[in-house]
Parts: C-alpha cells; sequence; structure tokens
C-alpha cells in the first residue's frame, strides 16, 4: 500500500515556474513507476509525466516537453515535476500517481494509487 500527498501547486503567472512534490508512504517507493496527471475543468485526466523506478526512463506528454521535467528521490520517497514556462492551458488539479511496477505508462487506468491532487493556476 501507498499513500501519495501532492504539495506546491499555487498561482503563478503565465512563463512562471512552479515545482509540484509528491510524497509517498511506505518503505517499497522505488519499486513503484511514478507518474504526474491533470484535470482541468470539464475534461477528462489527463497523463503529463511518468518515471521509471531508477529514473532512468521518463515520458512526457507532448504538450509539456521540454517545458516540465520529472524526477524523483527514492531515499526520501519523493517524486517532484518541476514546471516551466507555465501556460494558462497548463492550469488544472494536478495528481500524482503510483504503478505496482517498476515500469511507467502514460495510461490513468494502469496506475494504482493516486494522491488527492494539487491546484495549479495559471494568470495572464
Amino acid at each position: 500500500q501507498v499513500q501519495l500527498v501532492e504539495s506546491g501547486g499555487g498561482l503563478v503567472q503565465a512563463g512562471g515556474s512552479l515545482r509540484l512534490s509528491c510524497a509517498a508512504s511506505g518503505r517499497t517507493f522505488r519499486r513503484y513507476a511514478m507518474g504526474w496527471f491533470r484535470q482541468a475543468p470539464g475534461k477528462e485526466r489527463e497523463f503529463v509525466a511518468a518515471i521509471s523506478w531508477s529514473g532512468g526512463t521518463t515520458y512526457y506528454a507532448d504538450s509539456v516537453k521540454g517545458r516540465f521535467t520529472i524526477s524523483r528521490d527514492n531515499a526520501n520517497n519523493t517524486m517532484y515535476l518541476q514546471m516551466n514556462s507555465l501556460k494558462p492551458e497548463d492550469a488544472a488539479v494536478y495528481y500524482c500517481a503510483a504503478r505496482d511496477s517498476m515500469i511507467p505508462t502514460t495510461s490513468t487506468w494502469t496506475y494504482d494509487y493516486w494522491g488527492q491532487g494539487t491546484q495549479v493556476t495559471v494568470s495572464l
């Protein structure tokens, strides 16, 4: 069982940066692939980024590639999402997720554990 808690969301101007954190409980954090997803009002939850257990493999949605960076610190059971050059269309509730596998995927239905989400708002 893994419990996930996101933090770091907030209000930022377009072009600005935020770093989201996802703190995980449990001793086996390093055995889980992790991902970030987001959901805007009236839209389905969508994939943002994912990372393998070791951090050696990462995937990004085309819409964030080159602007967002996913990383993890297995020693501290924490995953991060560095978001730069934020756009109004990046505004959403951001969720971290863990998959009971070392291999990351981009599909929401393949993740087993979810956090409660953190709001990101981007103003013009």
